[in-house]
């Protein structure tokens, strides 16, 4: 598994490859994070309360992050470049099949189950595959590959509110879904590495041909498999103070883009500037990704202490994000937000790197993934109860905020954590230095 991050290319056809998952990223997460504009007129076709519609976001999130373990095993077992052409497939049909709108549990079943399953088979060897191709500029590559989602989503805000207007929501589903099918070109140029294809230890290993090449394959398969599936980190507190902050975090990050518009519309303010809204979260969630992720690489201040910082400054913007009372103090308010979560999404993958280290790497983002799912799941419906009981699309952003501060916690226990751990690793280190014999040290010193 490793000999094929030994040698990564760090360039040459890895920026096709980069160019593919930006676009990937954009036509997945980007029309998740779009999907808040359909949110009224599904509620509002179906007459249905808003926790019983935005249960299909929560579908949507917790298949995409379900699916993650999955594909990472397809991955292993075909290529990155089949599970994403298959994910793109999988996204069409889930849209093209809601244009249907027969009722409510089937956009949960096409526009939830299918279209997440979809995102979850795209996403995750799109990133996977750009950090085989990089090694020395692994940071950079992803955070160029993930800002594929704001660019997008900064176009998608007023394409997809026209297309609404000119189709309605029906006819604008079946559109998107034929443009998600771009997803399977992107998949298409996601060359295997000739040299690191995720069986590349066998790969590279001169084997006889017969029934010895055979047996070195099934050998080299199994701890390949191991690695994908070592459910053993769940045993290490450190793993699971941090898959604790991931479902906390889940929980906030995907309510403020789905009551953004309907709060902007209490408001009274207009659709074409509703739609504008989103255009800025995107702008400055890209902008706050490439900065934050050009700064962590500068190794100034520690990720994880990063990390506390970007998500107490956007639980701060939540909670005074709902003071607003007309478009340019929301306009303000969804800034700072955007920006502070892109600065999160830049270096959260990057901690959980540091948590785990990158042996364990793999296993940890399909666990965190599917750990991940809970809060994904259940965060949009609690918001949306919320919501209903309060009779204010605000309290769905302060229960956001609320959440996040209670996560922030967690990532300070984890750094103590780590921290003790590394002041008793070196008391041991001296003490058995110490306890050295005089001639070992004799040895030592003349070595």
């Amino acid at each position: 598994m490793q000999a094929k991050d030994s040698n990564p290319p760090d360039g040459g056809y890895g920026w096709v490859v980069v160019v593919s998952a930006f676009v990937v990223m954009g036509l997945t997460v980007a029309v998740l994070k779009t999907f808040g504009l359909f949110f009224v007129e599904i509620q509002q076709h179906f007459d249905e309360l808003a926790s019983t519609t935005s249960w299909i976001t929560s579908v949507t999130i917790a298949v995409f992050h379900l699916g993650a373990p999955v594909a990472s095993s397809l991955c292993v077992q075909y290529t990155h470049r089949t599970v994403v052409i298959t994910g793109g497939l999988l996204a069409f049909s889930g849209m093209a099949l809601g244009f249907f709108g027969l009722n409510m549990v089937w956009m949960y079943a096409t526009a939830g189950f299918l279209q997440g399953l979809g995102i979850s088979f795209s996403w995750t060897p799109a990133i996977s595959i750009v950090s085989h191709y990089f090694s020395k500029k692994r940071a950079l590559a992803n955070a160029i590959a993930s800002a594929g989602e704001c660019a997008f989503a900064f176009t998608f805000g007023p394409f997809f509110q026209w297309l609404i207007s000119q189709y309605g929501w029906k006819g604008a589903l079946l559109i998107i879904g034929g443009i998600q099918l771009n997803i399977c070109v992107c998949g298409a140029l996601m060359r295997p590495l000739a040299s690191s294809c995720l069986e590349a230890n066998h790969c590279k290993t001169e084997t006889p041909p017969g029934n010895g090449a055979s047996r070195r394959d099934k050998e080299d398969k199994s701890p390949i498999m191991h690695k994908t599936f070592n459910w053993m980190l769940v045993r290490r507190p450190e793993f699971v103070l941090y898959a604790i902050f991931g479902i906390l975090a889940a929980m906030s990050f995907f309510v403020p883009p789905l009551f953004l518009v309907p709060l902007s519309y209490s408001l009274g303010i207009d659709e074409s500037w509703t739609a504008s809204l989103l255009s800025i979260l995107a702008m400055v969630d890209f902008g706050g990704r490439l900065l934050c992720g050009w700064y962590a690489n500068l190794h100034v201040t520690k990720t994880i202490h990063l990390l506390a910082m970007t998500i107490t400054l956007i639980s701060t913007s939540l909670m005074l994000l709902p003071l607003a009372n007309n478009y340019l103090s929301l306009a303000i308010f969804t800034g700072f937000y955007g920006f502070f979560f892109g600065t999160t999404v830049a270096i959260h993958i990057t901690v959980l790197a540091d948590v785990v280290g990158m042996p364990e790497f793999d296993s940890a983002l399909g666990l965190f993934m599917l750990i991940r799912s809970t809060g994904g799941f259940l965060g949009p419906p609690l918001a949306g109860l919320i919501v209903d009981m309060a009779g204010d699309y605000r309290a769905g952003f302060y229960m956001a905020g609320a959440t996040l501060v209670l996560s922030a916690g967690f990532l300070v226990v984890l750094d103590r954590l780590q921290q003790r751990k590394k002041r008793g690793s070196r008391i041991r280190t001296k003490s058995e230095k110490s306890t050295l014999p005089y001639p070992s040290l004799h040895l030592l010193k003349h070595q």
